[in-house]
């Protein structure tokens, strides 16, 4: 099959095609400048940060998912030894400590660079990418930063995978 059949619409406008999709999601969000949008998606056991920055000069948009997490300086390095383990599993985008003010995120960024604009398929890979890895990871988080556990340990937990629903 030719790759122009597999392709869906294009927009010019990053920015737009997200704008788009945070609305048929009923997405609360906001744009405060030209070029980023911030956005809040409810997961079942916490909510997702969003930052979408379009960055012209380079044609890439970056993403940036947090959750509601400050890392105490007590578990500090014990979350970066996570943050290295997690991200040695991850093929698209990674984990990060924002310096400012310890919370975790997860960081991906598209090259769009020649492309024409941004495919509302892309989008949502994009978006279905750091919503899946957050949503599963998370769970590590917590056990390390708040039930004291080691790397392996939070690892080894989320991990395991179960069959069906309880």
């Amino acid at each position: 099959m030719p790759l122009v059949e597999c392709m869906d619409e294009l927009w010019n406008s990053p920015l737009e095609v997200v704008e788009r999709m945070a609305t048929d999601h009923h997405w609360p969000f906001q744009r405060l400048v030209e070029d980023e949008i911030s956005l809040v998606v409810s997961g079942k056991l916490t909510d997702y940060r969003i930052s979408i920055t379009w960055m012209n000069e380079a044609e890439v948009l970056h993403l940036a998912c947090a959750f509601e997490m400050r890392v105490p300086e007590p578990r500090l390095s014990e979350v970066r030894r996570l943050i290295v383990t997690v991200n040695e599993q991850l093929w698209i985008g990674h984990f990060d400590i924002w310096p400012q003010n310890g919370m975790v995120l997860f960081r991906h960024a598209l090259l769009l660079a020649g492309s024409g604009g941004l495919a509302t398929r892309q989008c949502e890979a994009m978006f279905g990418t750091a919503l899946d890895t957050c949503v599963h990871y998370y769970p590590a988080f917590q056990f390390v930063v708040w039930a004291g556990k080691s790397t392996r340990e939070a690892v080894d937990a989320v991990m395991f995978e179960t069959c069906g629903q309880a």
